[in-house]
């Protein structure tokens, strides 16, 4: 996992866990919640990821099971390097595996798997708050939207400039599969997902 993603994922944890849900609750009615502004949908957003972080806390797996699921060969693109760790912070654990797929010209595929474990309702904060709006936005050079892929949230991020790209898919509220790929086409990235089983990664334990 890149640094910059652990220190957010366990500082995002560390405050929503500590005190982000101090506001009371309250019923509110579609007008009421149109209304808001922009420090209350702020706090409502905060109140959200804190009621999923009380979920019941579980030790993320063993790294090495999720580098089991990365196959050394994905759409004719061979593996060159394949890595795992288990990071912990402030009181919280991560699991992660990673692997770096190369072609025979310039392709290049990085597919990384994260267990959030005990935590799993920060990660939708911290490492996937796509999963949490709803994004359908295209340019001149490419687009980026939140979809579903075999029933779970998705987002997907592509630039037909520099044939660049990535798919994020978050797995039962608790893993994370992120594919970047680089001078590859969108339709080669969800290819390459589909080689990997969703959901035997949703079953580990």
């Amino acid at each position: 996992m890149k640094t910059s993603l652990i220190f957010t994922f366990f500082l995002a944890a560390s405050l929503v866990l500590s005190g982000c849900g101090n506001k009371q609750e309250e019923t509110e009615t579609e007008e009421e919640a149109s209304e808001k502004s922009p420090a209350d949908a702020l706090q409502a957003f905060a109140d959200k990821a804190k009621e999923m972080g009380n979920r019941e806390a579980v030790d993320p797996v063993d790294f090495r099971k999720l580098k089991e699921i990365l196959p050394e060969e994905l759409s004719g693109l061979k593996r060159t390097e394949s890595t795992g760790e288990k990071s912990g912070a402030m009181g919280f654990t991560v699991s992660t595996a990673e692997g770096k797929y190369r072609g025979n010209s310039d392709e290049s595929i990085d597919v990384e798997i994260i267990d959030t474990g005990g935590i799993a309702g920060v990660s939708t904060m911290a490492l996937a708050a796509w999963s949490m709006a709803d994004i359908d936005k295209e340019t001149t050079t490419g687009y980026e939207k939140t979809t579903k892929i075999d029933g779970y949230k998705a987002f997907e991020k592509y630039n037909n400039e520099s044939k660049s790209g990535e798919i994020n898919v978050l797995v039962g509220d608790r893993y994370l599969v992120n594919i970047e790929g680089n001078n590859v086409s969108i339709d080669q990235i969800k290819g390459i997902l589909k080689e990997i089983d969703l959901s035997e990664l949703a079953a580990l334990k």
